[in-house]
């Protein structure tokens, strides 16, 4: 083929193909998560349109079966609507309800609107006990379609249906009655018409509210009926939010969460202070003051309710007694996060509504009148919630306020209980508020010394949450310890290291490690180097001190380092050692330097005795615990030095003082190692150091693939499973050593570099996602670098390997069930690499039965024959265009992984498998544009997550 054929190939293509993608569906949406659940049900070809739509069928074999859907449905629709209005048969209609809401998932559009069924659904079975359930899931069905038409016909029918279906229900459920508490004593079905109604008002506010929020005059008589509708409805959510059932409260809250984002991207703005607070109320917009007694009701609900958040430790279990929180409750990190949103989203909307509720809610608390662990914790929670909603000079006042009625909560209630609620809600609080804290040093440094007493507090979980505490607030505040502040002869840092030992006596080993890092952190902002290094050495004194009798003791006699008092002293201290560095950076090269020859002894001493265990007693010696500690310890010093190391730019001291005894310690002993005591480490430490020195590692990257890259392949080439670790971090070597010393590979012999290509091959053949996607990513970069040689180094690579290659991507790209490993668009880059080759870059001719044939014809056959071996679903004018497509977008990545894709549904729909999986890259997408939007809104990121000066 010519290069002028394959350019009219290519426009033939763009012109006539369009592979297919997921495309909105005008008339039919399908069911939310908070729907009830259908029973598994032998699926026709009109539920396969409808309920799946183009995200499983090519878009002609999908245009074909709803076209002769809608020929078959006529009958079917008639069917029911015949029985709804004629029989008087109870448990014939209950079944033809329960059909039709199974249809109203995916039928057209048109048997909705244009026909009588909502009048019939919401005036004639609303009233009846037995048919509310089930008419209400149908309502809601009908609620969720999403409508684009400009017949005004259409919106009219939603609005009568939405206003006759309040009538009926007010009829039933008066605005006066205790829902929640009827709730709670109400039958199963009972429940379930709450529930029910529940859903059915967040599906219809949040798809039509626009057609039912009365704004303008004047008031008509049509007008009044729909506000009082809304106005009924809207107060109904507020009472079902207030029920216990948190299945029920779920629905409820993410309606909320909704409208007032809503509500406020109207004209997004940071609340004015209290001056100005009558001004802005002149200039509301009208939804807004719609709302505004609702949200009022609402942010007392919210407050009430609010979740705990995960960096809180401390809970109260089912016997009434404070305890430490052992498990993470991801339900309720994910019910915290939700309702921290729609906090956030009131507080901008009224910030003022907002605090007054706060500050009286924590005056009962005080004066004892509602005081209770869960209305003290549920306040608290919240008011760290909105943090960064209000302007500093009232979040000031706010929280002056709390803080100072927390603490005399704390001296006021006696009891080691009580102390430890209140504590853990202070520190919760405070750890919230950092851009406060930068602002008043008195205030802070009170925080900080409330905290030390704290990390003497035995109660559990109080020592955890005071070290958790001041790491945040260490991160967020680091400058302000390391200067003189106001009236002060020196810096608070250095009177923190002078106290170390009183501070830290009662913490457990792991908190210390927590302390070390914070106060890492400080001495990280202190510009001086001397002055820093000081702090360092006095930070370290501690562990030093020790340190120092370990390694006296050891270089007298290495039994000592056989008692396992000893060896877990010793990792202890280096376990301090990488919590300071991993905080300090750069300027730990001091201490490093203290005790670095002592490090590389200790781990060839150490390893010499886990050898001579396995070789006395076999692997068994593994499970030994005495074994198992020296191996941490050796993994400790690893970590020690890749946290060093990543952390270090300069290149000249790394590769002259660090490496030479590195490798004399750890290159030999990694290889002569049984392969279950290799640490896998050592391959991240290598990955690192290649990362950090570039191509002035060369000169050692033979020594370096001689010591650890035929014994790792061993290891890992019998399965796809055994040593999950080594797997990984060998992979990540070789990328590190591709991108950075990539010409070592180009010097190899062709034997060596044969058995790399292979590696690279099995690694992207995974099933283990982040192996496959390493693997892809040594690919590409592999052929990116390969055509930027000279055609000596280029064109003998891809005489050797190009057709491999291709053969073997191909074989997992077009694989349904592999190709989700690692994503569409990482096999969409590789094929446009591959398939840019032989028509840019490849010159050498790849068929040696035939010379003179072009690369092009001589792929395009080589695959042609192998797809017609493999998919015997296919014609030979399928296979044509699959193959003319992959060369046609090969410069454009989008366009090549929606082709690949549409081959992929084509080969899945002929096996009749599920193909949504080919759209999770869209979906998580949509998820991260609509998590980007948030981020804006003052107060959506918490503050640990936002980047502010002190953090830098």
């Amino acid at each position: 083929m010519s290069s002028e054929s394959l350019e009219n190939t290519k426009a033939s293509i763009r012109t006539n193909f369009r592979p297919s993608g997921p495309s909105v569906r005008p008339s039919v949406r399908r069911p939310s998560a908070s729907s009830a659940v259908r029973p598994v049900r032998p699926r026709t070809n009109c539920e396969e349109v409808f309920d799946f739509g183009s995200q499983n069928l090519t878009q002609a074999k999908e245009q074909h079966l709803k076209q002769q859907f809608c020929g078959q449905f006529q009958e079917v629709f008639t069917l029911c609507v015949n029985i709804l209005e004629k029989c008087p048969s109870n448990s014939m209609v209950q079944a033809t309800l329960k059909t039709l809401q199974r249809f109203l998932t995916w039928i057209p559009v048109g048997y909705v609107f244009e026909t009588n069924i909502t009048d019939l659904l919401s005036d004639n079975f609303l009233s009846l006990e037995v048919y509310r359930v089930i008419t209400l899931q149908c309502l809601t069905e009908i609620s969720q379609i999403q409508v684009e038409t400009n017949d005004p016909s259409y919106n009219e029918k939603l609005v009568k249906m939405f206003c006759s279906t309040m009538r009926h229900i007010s009829s039933v459920l008066t605005l006066d009655i205790d829902l929640a508490a009827v709730y709670k004593d109400a039958s199963d079905q009972d429940q379930k018409f709450i529930s029910s109604l529940a859903q059915f008002l967040v599906a219809f506010i949040k798809e039509h509210v626009d057609l039912i929020e009365v704004l303008d005059e004047p008031m008509t008589e049509m007008k009044i009926l729909i506000r009082e509708s809304h106005d009924y409805a809207i107060q109904l959510l507020l009472k079902i939010t207030l029920i216990e059932e948190m299945e029920v409260f779920k629905v409820c809250l993410d309606c909320w969460c909704w409208l007032t984002s809503q509500l406020y991207r109207i004209s997004p703005f940071v609340q004015p202070s209290s001056l100005y607070g009558m001004m802005s109320q002149v200039r509301e917009h009208p939804r807004r003051q719609l709302y505004r007694e609702y949200l009022s009701v609402l942010r007392s609900t919210m407050i009430c309710r609010m979740a705990k958040p995960e960096e809180v430790l401390i809970v109260e279990n089912d016997q009434g007694e404070v305890v430490r929180e052992m498990v993470k409750d991801t339900d309720s990190i994910a019910l915290y996060r939700n309702m921290r949103e729609t906090l956030v989203y009131l507080t901008h909307l009224d910030n003022k509504d907002t605090e007054m509720k706060m500050t009286e809610k924590l005056a009962s608390q005080v004066n004892g009148g509602e005081f209770s662990w869960k209305n003290l914790n549920r306040l608290c929670w919240a008011v760290g919630s909105i943090s960064g909603t209000m302007i500093e000079e009232d979040e000031k006042r706010f929280l002056v306020l709390v803080i100072r009625d927390l603490l005399g909560l704390c001296e006021q209630k006696r009891g080691k209980d009580n102390k430890a609620v209140i504590a853990s809600n202070i520190m919760y609080v405070v750890g919230q508020y950092p851009r406060f804290l930068r602002a008043h040093w008195k205030f802070l440094k009170t925080v900080i010394n409330k905290l030390f007493e704290f990390m003497h507090e035995t109660h559990e979980g109080v020592q955890d949450m005071a070290c958790d505490t001041f790491i945040k607030i260490a991160i967020k505040c680091k400058r302000h310890f390391v200067i003189v502040q106001p009236a002060e002869n020196k810096p608070f840092v250095e009177e923190m290291l002078e106290n170390l030992t009183g501070i830290i006596c009662d913490l457990s080993h792991a908190q210390v490690h927590v302390f070390y890092e914070a106060v890492g952190h400080i001495i990280s902002a202190q510009i001086d180097g001397k002055m820093q290094e000081q702090l360092i050495t006095q930070l370290m004194e501690i562990p030093n001190r020790t340190w120092g009798d370990i390694i006296a003791a050891a270089s007298s006699n290495d039994v000592v380092l056989e008692e396992p008092e000893m060896v877990r002293s010793v990792l202890n201290i280096l376990k301090t050692n990488v919590a300071a560095c991993k905080s300090i950076g750069s300027a730990f090269v001091s201490q490093l330097g203290n005790i670095y020859n002592d490090l590389l002894s200790l781990y060839k001493i150490l390893s010499e005795k886990v050898s001579r265990a396995v070789t006395t007693i076999g692997e068994e010696a593994l499970k030994n615990p005495l074994v198992k500690t020296m191996r941490a310890v050796k993994r400790e010093i690893l970590i020690l030095l890749s946290t060093f190391i990543s952390k270090n730019n300069d290149h000249t001291l790394i590769l002259e003082s660090i490496v030479p005894p590195l490798f004399d310690a750890v290159l030999f002993d990694y290889q002569k190692n049984v392969p279950q005591a290799r640490e896998p480490k050592v391959l991240s430490l290598l990955s690192i150091l290649v990362t950090q020195l570039g191509s002035l590692l060369c000169p050692q990257v033979p020594s370096i693939l001689g010591a650890v890259f035929q014994c790792s392949v061993d290891m890992i080439n019998k399965d796809m499973e055994a040593f999950p670790e080594h797997r990984t971090n060998f992979f990540e070597l070789v990328l590190s050593l591709v991108q950075e010393c990539f010409p070592v590979f180009m010097e190899m012999p062709a034997d060596d570099l044969r058995t790399v290509i292979d590696a690279v091959v099995w690694a992207f053949q995974h099933t283990m996602r982040n192996v496959a996607e390493i693997g892809l990513d040594i690919l590409k970069e592999l052929l990116a670098r390969v055509r930027e040689q000279d055609d000596a180094i280029a064109q003998p690579f891809y005489k050797r390997y190009y057709i491999d290659l291709l053969k073997h991507v191909l074989a997992v790209a077009c694989d349904s069930s592999q190709v989700h490993v690692a994503g569409l668009t990482y096999y969409a880059e590789v094929l446009c690499a591959l398939f840019r080759a032989p028509e840019f870059s490849i010159k050498v001719p790849l068929n040696d039965a035939n010379p003179s044939q072009s690369n092009i014809d001589f792929i395009y056959e080589h695959i042609g024959g192998n797809f017609q071996a493999h998919f015997a679903n296919m014609n030979q004018d399928q296979i044509r265009i699959i193959i003319k497509g992959f060369f046609s977008f090969n410069t454009e990545i989008v366009s090549m992984r929606n082709h690949l894709r549409d081959f992929l549904i084509q080969i899945k729909e002929h096996n009749g498998e599920d193909t949504s999986d080919l759209y999770l890259e869209e979906r998580e997408a949509e998820i991260q544009q609509a998590q980007q939007r948030k981020r804006d809104v003052p107060g959506i990121l918490k503050p640990d997550e936002v980047e502010d000066e002190d953090m830098r």
